[in-house]
C-alpha cells in the first residue's frame, strides 16, 4: 500500500509486470547495470518501482548511470534521488555535501532539457533552497523568489501536485515567521522585501489537502502548526490529532 500510495502521488501506476519483465532481461543478459541499449520508458519506470519501494542506494546507483541523458524526466529523478540519498543518516557530512550541489546540478539541467515539466521546477526549486543551507543565510534569503517562482511555474503546469502546493505553503509559513534580523537582511537584498502571512500558508497548506487529502504527515502537522500561530486553538488541535494518528512510514513521519 506504501509503494501505491507513493506512486500514486506521482500520477504514475506501476506495472509490476514490466518490472519482472526487466529481472528477467537482467538474468538472461548477464549484465547488472541498465545499459545505453535500454529505453528510457524502461529505466523511468524501474527507477519509480525502486522509489515507490524506498530503495534509496539501488534507485541512485541505477540512475547516476544516466546523469549524462538528455532526458528530463530522468534528470529530475536523479536530482531527487541524490538529495535523498544526502538524507540517509549512512551518509557523510563530505558526501552529504557534494550530493547536496550535485542534485542542484541535475535539476538544472532537467530543466534546460525541458522546462515544461512541472517536476524540474518543483526539484530545482527544492535543491536551490537545500544548497542555502551550506552557503549562508543571506544566499538562502536571497533565493527565496526564484524558489517561490519555480514552485508556482509547477503548479501552472500541474495544478494537482499536492507536494508543490505544500511547498508554497512552507514558504509563506517560513516568512510569515521570519525573526527580525533577517527581515533586515531582506531589506538589504530587495527593493521589496518578500512578505508573506499564516493567512496565505494556511490557504495553500488547505489547497494541498483538497488536491489529494491526507497524502503527506507534515502537511497535516503545519496545519495545526499555523491554526496555533493563529489562536486557533480547536482548530489546531483538530490538525495536531490526525498528524500524532498519521501512519508512520517513514523517518519523516516519525519526526512530524
Amino acid at each position: 500500500t506504501q509503494v501505491l500510495r507513493k506512486s500514486l502521488q506521482r500520477g504514475v501506476v506501476l506495472s509490476t509486470g514490466s518490472f519482472l519483465v526487466y529481472e528477467a532481461h537482467k538474468l538472461i543478459s548477464g549484465f547488472a547495470e541498465v545499459h545505453a541499449s535500454f529505453k528510457v520508458e524502461d529505466v523511468i519506470e524501474q527507477a519509480d518501482y525502486l522509489y515507490g519501494s524506498g530503495e534509496t542506494e539501488k534507485l541512485y546507483r541505477l540512475l547516476v548511470q544516466h546523469k549524462n541523458s538528455d532526458d528530463a524526466e530522468l534528470l529530475w529523478r536523479l536530482a531527487r534521488s541524490s538529495r535523498d540519498l544526502a538524507q540517509l543518516g549512512s551518509t557523510s557530512a563530505e558526501e552529504k555535501k557534494q550530493l547536496t550541489y550535485d542534485s542542484l546540478e541535475y535539476a538544472k539541467k532537467a530543466l534546460e532539457k525541458n522546462e515544461s515539466n512541472f517536476a524540474a521546477h518543483k526539484w530545482y526549486g527544492i535543491c536551490l533552497s537545500d544548497v542555502g543551507d551550506y552557503e549562508g543565510i543571506k544566499t538562502k534569503i536571497g533565493n527565496a523568489i526564484i524558489i517561490k517562482e519555480h514552485f508556482q511555474r509547477a503548479i501552472e503546469l500541474n495544478p494537482k501536485d499536492a507536494t508543490t502546493i505544500h511547498l508554497i505553503g512552507i514558504w509563506c509559513y517560513s516568512f510569515a515567521e521570519m525573526p527580525w534580523y533577517q527581515r533586515k537582511i531582506a531589506a538589504t537584498l530587495f527593493a521589496t522585501p518578500p512578505t508573506s502571512t499564516f493567512q496565505e500558508a494556511l490557504r495553500y497548506f488547505h489547497m494541498a489537502e483538497e488536491a489529494d487529502p491526507n497524502f503527506y504527515s507534515k502537511n497535516l502537522l503545519f496545519l495545526g502548526k499555523t491554526y496555533l500561530k493563529l489562536n486557533n486553538k480547536k482548530m489546531a488541535l483538530l490538525w495536531l490529532s490526525k498528524a500524532k494518528e498519521y501512519p508512520a512510514q517513514t523517518e519523516e513521519d516519525k519526526q512530524v
